[in-house]
């Protein structure tokens, strides 16, 4: 099989100062993709992705917006436009939990975890998707007018007592994704998700840090091994690229089996 390229095409990765967004800007710029990397805070990570995608050869830039602020996703996608002309993929990646059992999740710590996670890849969709219909399909860049893949999880379709709010904005995040995959299907705009399971990320250090931790984790992964922020690169560039072009509107889970539901294989 060739190496799939990305060569000439502009790629936005939200939320990509650490974790599963470094991971994606990294893969993307491999790939020959000209990475944005937005961020919300941490600059400093931010600009240390940005450095690694340097490194190997690939084009970055950092630019902070808060997603769920909707002046500041117009102003970012602008300066994008300022600096690159156009944008070709947008990976919605930001996302964040704020967890508490349910009688005592505040209105607050809901309304944070919607915005980020689901009204942000709302807006972030709307202004790419409005540069993807103006330009249209440029055949030395893609067959396809633009790509957005929508970053969810496992628990898009897994029930997760205890994250109802981040377990709502991925339903909502799965439903967001496929009609905006039905409507913009007649522009060429090809819309998917991925959906990843336990990735070694510091948001979730404490679930597979120590040997315990760990094999406790791998009762939910028949594949019996946790995931890496670069198995979610891999599967994103290739949802990025004419490899995939006839793959439109669905969510692809990377991990390693969780949603078999393996307490299963035992009885059930």
């Amino acid at each position: 099989m060739p190496t799939i390229s990305l060569q000439g095409q502009v790629a936005l990765v939200t939320g990509a100062s650490s974790g599963i967004g470094t991971g994606v800007a990294k893969a993307l710029g491999d790939a020959g993709a000209t990475v944005v990397v937005n961020y919300s805070r941490s600059a400093k990570g931010a600009e240390a992705t940005v450095a690694e995608i340097k490194a190997a050869g690939g084009e970055a830039i950092a630019i902070q917006a808060d997603v769920s602020q909707e002046d500041q996703v117009i102003r970012m996608f602008q300066q994008i436009f300022d600096t690159y002309g156009t944008i070709d993929i947008l990976i919605n990646n930001a996302g964040l939990q704020k967890d508490s059992p349910f009688p005592d999740m505040t209105l607050e710590d809901w309304n944070t975890v919607i915005g980020i996670n689901l009204t942000g890849q709302f807006l972030c969709a709307r202004e790419a998707v409005k540069e993807f219909i103006r330009r249209g399909v440029v055949l030395e860049r893609s067959c396809a007018a633009g790509k957005i893949i929508c970053i969810s999880s496992v628990h898009e379709v897994i029930p997760w007592a205890g994250h109802c709010n981040y377990a709502a904005s991925k339903g909502g995040v799965m439903l967001l994704m496929k009609s905006m995959a039905q409507e913009l299907a007649p522009y060429k705009i090809r819309i998917n998700s991925i959906g990843p399971g336990a990735i070694k990320t510091p948001i979730n250090r404490n679930a597979w840090e120590t040997a315990e931790a760990e094999a406790k984790l791998l009762r939910l992964i028949p594949y019996n091994r946790v995931g890496e922020a670069e198995d979610i690169g891999k599967a994103t560039v290739w949802l990025a690229s004419d490899e995939s072009d006839y793959v439109h509107g669905v969510t692809l889970f990377v991990d390693g089996g969780m949603t078999l539901y393996p307490e299963f294989a035992h009885g059930g």
